[in-house]
């Protein structure tokens, strides 16, 4: 398996976890330090150290339930031992009776130890409000 596939497997086991809500196999696609850190989608969603992170996918957990990570577009950088992952994806989940596709946008920085390991992961939603082909919003 080249590092590349390596770092995509690394995604699924994520995506597995995730929609299992299996949130011990989640954690261990991150780094086993405290040297850790998630920003998520959500104002409030600013985690750095193991605790904080666990913390926030347990209430992701509560509030929907994932049932599908569809990947979208990627790009692979790796640089020794040390990668970044952009990647575009629509996560599909039920959330309050209801059947959503959230479409998602990630960076994630990794570490190669005896395996990849996840030391931070962001997460933004495009704007909705930013026309295709414009830089910035047209609406405040």
């Amino acid at each position: 398996m080249t590092e590349e596939q390596e770092i995509k497997s690394t995604l699924e086991d994520y995506a597995k976890a995730y929609c299992a809500k299996d949130i011990d196999s989640l954690m261990e696609v991150f780094d086993d330090s405290n040297n850790i850190s998630v920003i998520g989608t959500g104002a409030d969603e600013l985690c750095t150290g193991r605790d904080s992170v666990r913390e926030l996918f347990i209430r992701n957990f509560a509030e929907a339930t994932a049932n599908e990570f569809e990947w979208l577009w990627s790009n692979i950088i790796i640089s020794n031992n040390y990668a970044v992952v952009a990647i575009a994806l629509v996560i599909h989940l039920e959330y309050q009776g209801n059947n959503l596709e959230i479409p998602i946008r990630w960076s994630v920085a990794l570490r190669k130890t005896e395996r990849w390991v996840w030391l931070h992961r962001h997460a933004s939603s495009p704007a909705s409000n930013q026309d295709e082909g414009q830089a910035y919003p047209q609406e405040k």
